[in-house]
């Protein structure tokens, strides 16, 4: 059974989780929601990252490793009212504060768990067993068709939900999720490069394959970055990360980008010795941007903005034809929209309107 929505990146999808979790807040709107995705698109990042922003309490319910009567609780015997009594589990929401439940695996439960978990998504509550009215629900799970343990899912629990189906788009994993969590500066340049293969899964499904780059073999690929030194190991296991094709791919522009982009190094030189410290591919100027936003910091954003700007003036500014053939102006206006992002969030924006770099590049921008 397929889902029958709108495809929407895990970005859109976190903005529908924060309108719906404003709107329940407000009395507006109190219902369950459902992502849909791929393994690895990013399903729990997103009800993770809601519920840092929101300061709520996570309950993560792995369905799976539950069963029916771990959601009911334990009953005991009230001899005052001659009546059995359920003590609710430490699972679920007890405390009228915010909290988010998460009912994660949700298609992979068994069949025999799904009508227990009917009340939760529509009644909410279990029994006698009343989930808080600041608690917001959400779940997610895999289709049958993703390769991965599922059951189809039957009308009678679609219909307690609003679905969202998760597509994985390279610009909004990289502004939404890679530059936010500072994942290392050759990931998020290759995959601007090769935005292709942010997400393989179904065409390594299609060739039986089980390896497939996926966001999140992407953000696990970042971490053996920092934390391998040794280069044949750091192969390895890349290749058992991302599968050896795209691996093989992926570390000859590691390397190039190890070799070239020195943005720490830059961001302390002067103008003069900095200018022949700029990369001279376009993997290494975009992964120089991408650093530059990660080291961006209050002692740091002057002079981030500085190299920034002669991006754009290196076609004339040095005498080397690679400079020529690279979209210069481009990536310098991609990379301050990412500074100009952070520098909000950060409280670092009196920087730009003090930097006369910024000025010269906004001139010379409106001069076409």
């Amino acid at each position: 059974m397929s889902v029958n929505t709108t495809p929407v990146s895990a970005g859109r999808a976190l903005d529908a989780l924060r309108a719906g979790y404003a709107a329940q807040a407000a009395g507006q709107l109190v219902t369950s929601w459902m992502l849909h995705g791929r393994p690895g698109i990013g399903k729990t990042e997103i009800v993770q990252q809601l519920a840092q922003e929101t300061g709520s309490r996570l309950f993560d319910l792995r369905l799976t490793t539950i069963e029916a009567q771990d959601l009911r609780g334990l009953p005991f015997y009230d001899h005052q009212t001659g009546r059995t009594v359920w003590y609710p589990p430490e699972d679920l929401p007890q405390e009228d504060t915010p909290a988010i439940l998460f009912l994660d695996e949700l298609t992979a439960a068994a069949p025999t768990l799904q009508p227990t978990v009917y009340g939760l998504l529509q009644e909410r509550r279990i029994g006698q067993n009343r989930l808080p009215d600041a608690t917001f629900i959400v779940a997610a799970g895999n289709m049958v068709d993703d390769g991965a343990v599922a059951y189809e899912m039957g009308t009678a629990l679609s219909d307690r939900l609003v679905h969202l189906n998760l597509r994985a788009e390279a610009s909004d994993w990289l502004k939404s999720y890679a530059v936010p969590q500072g994942l290392h500066p050759a990931i998020t340049a290759f995959i601007r490069t090769r935005p292709e293969l942010l997400d393989t899964g179904e065409e390594a499904l299609r060739r039986g394959q089980m390896i497939a780059c996926t966001p999140r073999s992407w953000a696990r690929a970042s971490a053996i970055l920092r934390a391998t030194d040794d280069r044949a190991l750091r192969d390895v296991l890349l290749a058992g990360t991302l599968g050896d094709a795209a691996a093989a791919e992926f570390i000859l522009v590691a390397d190039d980008i190890a070799a070239s982009v020195q943005a720490q190094a830059m961001l302390e030189e002067t103008e003069a010795a900095r200018l022949a410290l700029y990369p001279r591919s376009l993997h290494g100027l975009t992964a120089l941007v991408y650093a530059l936003v990660t080291l961006a910091d209050r002692d740091t954003i002057d002079a981030a903005i500085d190299v920034m700007a002669e991006i754009r003036t290196l076609a004339s500014a040095r005498s080397d034809p690679e400079f020529q053939r690279l979209p210069l102006a481009e990536l310098t206006t991609y990379g301050f929209e990412l500074l100009i992002e952070k520098a909000l969030a950060d409280g670092l924006q009196e920087a730009f309107r003090t930097s006369r770099s910024y000025a010269d590049y906004m001139a010379d921008r409106d001069r076409g």
